[in-house]
């Protein structure tokens, strides 16, 4: 049996913070001309992610990244939203894949075959390609948040519920960029609301 032709690794990245969109990307690798040092992206440096982003960009066959923005999360749930951001970001691909290897336990709706794969990422040098591109992707779009709301720190924590995002939360509220369906956003609302 011969091996599939054009396989696509597909990862997300930011489905636990509780501000921004959701990002996935698919991308199929050049077997003729291999990345060295391909991982998951959270083991490495930001330097060294963002080298690799240009390297995978540079040499992969195909390469697509997508989001979910927080509408979609609060109107789907966030797990629903991750798998629509790959769905879009295999879509966004020049070349069908003939095989898409997902990371995590649960697959989009594709249109070509599919295989879950947990902890994926340190496995397939296809599924850590992605994780690298999405993670990028969103970083950057956390620190142009940043920019629009200086006050929350967007740039250093991405959104995740640290200490000093909670705190920032407490002292300036909700905004738009916030998923009202996660339960520390949800509940400062409701709290909001009994004291109005």
């Amino acid at each position: 049996m011969t091996a599939p032709r054009h396989v696509a690794g597909v990862d997300e990245a930011g489905r636990g913070p509780l501000a921004g969109a959701v990002f996935a990307a698919a991308v199929i690798l050049d077997r003729k001309n291999p990345i060295d040092g391909l991982e998951d992206s959270k083991k490495l440096s930001p330097a060294r992610r963002a080298e690799l982003e240009l390297i995978i960009k540079a040499r992969a066959l195909s390469w697509s990244v997508a989001r979910a923005d927080v509408e979609e999360i609060d109107r789907m749930n966030i797990l629903a939203a991750s798998l629509l951001a790959m769905k879009r970001a295999v879509q966004g691909l020049d070349i069908a894949p003939s095989l898409a290897l997902i990371d995590g336990n649960q697959l989009p709706d594709l249109n070509c075959p599919a295989k879950a794969v947990v902890g994926g990422d340190a496995l397939h040098g296809e599924i850590s390609a992605a994780s690298i591109l999405a993670k990028q992707a969103r970083d950057r779009d956390m620190i142009e948040l940043a920019d629009l709301f200086p006050q929350y720190g967007f740039e250093r924590h991405k959104g995740y519920p640290t200490k000093a995002h909670l705190h920032a939360l407490q002292m300036y509220g909700v905004t738009e960029q916030h998923r009202r369906s996660f339960s520390p956003v949800r509940n400062l609302l409701a709290a909001r609301d009994e004291t109005c």
